[in-house]
């Protein structure tokens, strides 16, 4: 003989579910007269027959014909008031779900004119919240009949959801500002976020409470890595890696940094770049003419790697893997190497 139940509840703090169903597996049991007992931050759903009959706040509720009209409609007439019917119950978690965590996986693209590359990458992170605010429309759109429903079944549509606004507004704001000043509107890019998201959320059943930007900043995306997304032609490249060796080299002599240090919103290296296009870009001749000069003004007397890296054309990691595999000599002066004009030139010959 199949259980009835006489009391419904689901005492369970819910910190990381949001719905919860009773029974899980199956349908329950229940007759005219049992209770269904609701805490301060749940909400029931009750179906039955796949139709949401009502929604029960904190308390104690019986169910009667009275609280649920549309029920007397489905069993028909009770027999003593006790006839036994199949339902389903829907506990919701009304609570706010706080400091949840979104992140740019890939940087976002925004017009930054006049500086650098005339574009810039923005990366972020952050947290937001956001509370059910329409049980029924929640479970019925997003739920279904799942046993549990947890936060980590929407995260990734969510955070999808608030990363497509961001870029929207970041693209609106970039209109008007430049890099620097959107940098500093994290506040009012935040609120923008949350304005624009809530029409979406609203259509699920949920409202987004608040969202915050804990950082935006440029990219630490690398020359080869802008390359590798298409933002970058070979000439523009090599003029790229030719100021990160310099700008390394300058922070770190002994070498080791590399030569795919961020370029950032193309601010500084950028104006580096425009500087060296305009003068010997233009076609081919004009390029080898460049080219000679600069390795004839690389080429002094003593020599960092980096310097050693911009006459050969190679990277950085190259020159002290030479020097280090004894092909290259160089004089280590405590964690820094020099290389002699002499030297590169006999290593050069073979």
């Amino acid at each position: 003989m199949a259980r009835i139940f006489d009391v419904v509840e689901y005492p369970n703090e819910m910190a990381d579910e949001i719905v919860h169903r009773f029974p899980e597996e199956g349908i329950a049991d229940l007759r005219i007269g049992s209770q269904i007992i609701v805490r301060e931050s749940q909400r029931v759903v009750f179906f039955r027959d796949g139709k949401a009959l009502d929604t029960f706040g904190p308390g104690r509720h019986t169910i009667v014909t009275a609280n649920i009209p549309k029920l007397i409609d489905l069993i028909g007439k009770a027999f003593n008031d006790r006839t036994p019917f199949t339902a389903e119950v829907y506990y919701v978690s009304t609570k706010e779900f706080v400091d949840r965590k979104w992140g740019t996986p890939q940087p976002i693209i925004v017009r930054n004119p006049g500086m650098g590359l005339g574009v810039a990458l923005l990366q972020g992170f952050g947290s937001y919240s956001f509370s059910i605010a329409d049980p029924v429309q929640f479970v019925t759109q997003i739920v279904g009949a799942q046993a549990s429903y947890r936060m980590s079944d929407i995260e990734n549509r969510v955070r999808n959801m608030l990363l497509s606004k961001l870029q929207d507004v970041l693209g609106e704001t970039a209109a008007k500002n430049s890099v620097v000043q959107l940098i500093g509107l994290t506040e009012e890019i935040g609120a923008a976020v949350r304005a624009k998201a809530q029409d979406d959320f609203a259509a699920i059943g949920m409202t987004l409470k608040s969202f915050y930007i804990g950082n935006l900043k440029p990219s630490e995306k690398s020359a080869e890595e802008l390359r590798a997304m298409g933002m970058l032609d070979m000439a523009t490249y090599t003029q790229l890696q030719a100021a990160d060796a310099m700008r390394d080299a300058a922070q770190n002599p002994g070498g080791g940094a590399g030569l795919t240090a961020g370029i950032g919103a193309g601010m500084g290296i950028g104006n580096i770049m425009n500087q060296a296009l305009a003068g010997g870009m233009s076609n081919t001749a004009n390029a080898g003419t460049a080219a000679g000069a600069a390795a004839g003004a690389a080429m002094s007397d003593v020599m960092t790697p980096a310097e050693a890296a911009a006459v050969l054309r190679v990277a950085e990691e190259d020159v002290i893997a030479a020097i280090t595999a004894g092909d290259l000599k160089a004089k280590k002066i405590g964690n820094a190497y020099r290389i002699s004009k002499e030297a590169l030139d006999a290593f050069l010959k073979g």
